[in-house]
């Protein structure tokens, strides 16, 4: 367990901030849980999430996979700093047709530049669906929109 807590009410102002953004809308991607080094994300399953064959498309999973792991470093990073994804991963470990993705996120490690994190995706049964990783870069002066409105980050 980290030493950090993050402040319930940046939590709440951020995840929607985020969960409203357009391309969170594009998917019915959701915040749903976000602490010090960890996230949990989740998406509805819909028509609009398969490819021709009945599956959710592999672009659907790799992007809950870099969203998860993207804000599970995202609240380390100093005030006033950002992130942009500048690799990614993903192992597809097994196919998915209906229901939800359910994807867990974790910083691995967080330096000066660059940052490392990891999701697992589940299914609602608890299947193991797809594991990745993603690398960051720390941007200067890049701000999530309204961040000068939020909360406090920490307690």
């Amino acid at each position: 367990m980290s030493e950090f807590r993050l402040n319930p009410r940046y939590t709440e102002a951020i995840s929607n901030v985020v969960n409203q953004s357009p391309y969170f809308s594009l998917l019915s991607m959701k915040i749903k849980d976000l602490e010090w080094g960890t996230s949990v994300l989740e998406v509805e399953l819909e028509e609009k999430h398969l490819q021709p064959f009945g599956y959710v498309h592999g672009g659907a999973v790799a992007s809950v996979m870099d969203a998860a792991t993207f804000w599970a470093v995202f609240p380390q990073v100093k005030d006033g700093m950002g992130l942009t994804t500048v690799e990614i991963k993903v192992n597809f470990l097994a196919p998915v047709q209906k229901g939800k993705l359910i994807a867990r996120g974790r910083c691995i490690k967080i330096g000066k530049t660059l940052a490392l994190g990891d999701a697992t995706i589940y299914d609602v049964e608890g299947g193991l669906l797809a594991h990745g990783t993603a690398t960051m870069m720390i941007v200067p002066d890049l701000k999530v929109e309204g961040q000068e409105n939020l909360p406090s980050k920490l307690m």
